[in-house]
């Protein structure tokens, strides 16, 4: 068996529309002046189309999308991203999981639910839309939310026991299955992996969770860079990689647009893993090889 994966995250969509005054009433406030300061000249919507038109070029079996589409989940920005998720492909070809940015207020979350349903079906332990398992040959795309609404200039976000518990039997349903088992999360699902703030508060319990059951791979957004790290399983550690943004330009070269492919082999009990890089080349506005991932 041989799987493509390719993995991208924080397209954060602009331009921004134009808000309502009744819009700003609260965190969106930051959120928009933020966008206008910063993040208006950071994310590179030309960059963006470039970077998918190479995805797709390397012909993946299947596309994970990690999360913040969005900004400040303005009601007019759901259509937008609805819309750039289908350039990205159908809901066969392409699993989605939300970020902080696209459920940046309360009332943001059950729009996330009906605007991206197509992106997350699957296979469900709960009656709730998080977490789902897709199958796709020998691999399960197990999907969970960390995004959350939260108070101004905090980032982080939270899975919950419930969440944990169905995400776990999933993942032992995926084993007895014989399936290569990749879970696909926002924010970094382990202790350490963001600053306070910006954190999933309940790390802690994800890795618990890992320990017991195992996965073959674990893929997250939320630092726009690209990040290794492990995750102690029953056997044998558990990679967690994290990808740049999909449309950042300017700053560290850690920080800017790219996205990870991985190349998944092998059989049940025996399956390996290699990932490479892909995005802007320095100095360039092209996108191109960036190299193999180490993990």
């Amino acid at each position: 068996m041989t799987f493509l994966l390719a993995h991208v995250s924080d397209v954060h969509l602009g331009p921004l529309p134009q808000p309502r005054p009744v819009d700003l009433i609260g965190k969106r406030l930051t959120g928009y002046l933020n966008w206008v300061r910063a993040r208006a000249h950071i994310h590179d919507m030309e960059v963006l189309s470039r970077l998918v038109a190479d995805l797709k070029a390397q012909t993946p079996d299947h596309i994970a999308m990690t999360g913040d589409i969005m900004n400040i989940a303005l009601p007019e920005e759901f259509p937008l991203g609805r819309t750039w998720l289908e350039t990205l492909g159908s809901g066969d070809m392409v699993s989605f999981v939300p970020g902080n940015h696209d459920a940046y207020v309360q009332s943001a979350i059950a729009a996330i639910d009906e605007t991206f349903a197509p992106w997350t079906e699957g296979e469900r332990d709960t009656s709730h839309a998080y977490p789902y398992m897709r199958v796709k040959g020998e691999v399960a795309l197990i999907g969970v939310t960390s995004g959350i609404a939260t108070a101004p200039f905090i980032a982080s976000g939270r899975l919950g026991y419930g969440q944990i518990k169905a995400c776990e039997r999933l993942l032992q349903s995926a084993a007895e299955r014989g399936l290569a088992r990749v879970v696909m999360i926002h924010h970094p699902p382990h202790r350490g992996g963001a600053p306070i703030g910006r954190a999933l508060s309940d790390a802690y319990d994800f890795e618990r969770m890992i320990k017991r059951t195992g996965a073959e791979l674990v893929i997250h957004g939320h630092n726009h860079k690209l990040q290794t790290a492990r995750i102690e399983g029953p056997s044998r550690s558990v990679p967690v990689i994290g990808v740049a943004s999909g449309s950042a330009v300017g700053g560290t070269p850690d920080h800017r647009a790219g996205y990870n492919l991985f190349a998944i082999e092998g059989r049940a009990g025996a399956f390996t893993i290699k990932g490479r890089a892909r995005g802007l080349l320095p100095g360039t506005k092209d996108i191109g090889d960036l190299g193999e991932i180490v993990f």
